[in-house]
């Protein structure tokens, strides 16, 4: 079971990070994203650029995910895609999915959802910005999962 990192990488505020321990660990980096990417010129590091259609990143993610594959993403119906394909699934402010919170998750996305749409929704945004402790917390969450990947 070869460790490897897939990341979700349209929206992704810690690919630097993500590169950073990846070329510490000596673990490879897939970048999946629906547009042309800079990312670094590395051995470890691969592009793949998927159509712009619908889910066309998740789907190819998703079908990749499994033992051995740290997934990098926002999106919590994709996490719960990966989960259930046995990968690890981490958020990129460090806050790890897990079988035990991914359905609470997608609960509350859920309800966020109707309550944007709905006339209830204004004034209702999206998450806070992105921190400096986002960025330490998955520093050290994906060190954590890698450790744990690779046992």
């Amino acid at each position: 079971m070869a460790v490897r990192i897939l990341v979700d990488a349209d929206a992704c505020p810690v690919k630097e990070e993500i590169y950073k321990v990846a070329f510490r660990r000596e673990v490879p980096v897939t970048i999946v994203s629906n547009s042309h990417l800079r990312v670094p010129p590395h051995p470890l590091i691969e592009r793949v650029v998927v159509g712009s259609g619908f889910d066309e990143a998740d789907d190819w993610i998703a079908e990749r995910a499994g033992a051995g594959a740290v997934v990098i993403t926002a999106d919590i119906l994709l996490a719960d895609r990966c989960l259930k394909a046995g990968a690890t699934v981490i958020a990129p402010n460090g806050k790890p999915f897990t079988t035990s919170s991914i359905g609470a998750a997608v609960a509350t996305r859920a309800i966020m959802a109707d309550l944007r749409a709905g006339a209830v929704g204004e004034g209702i945004g999206g998450p806070p910005p992105f921190s400096k402790t986002d960025r330490s917390r998955f520093l050290s969450a994906l060190d954590e999962a890698l450790v744990k990947a690779s046992r």
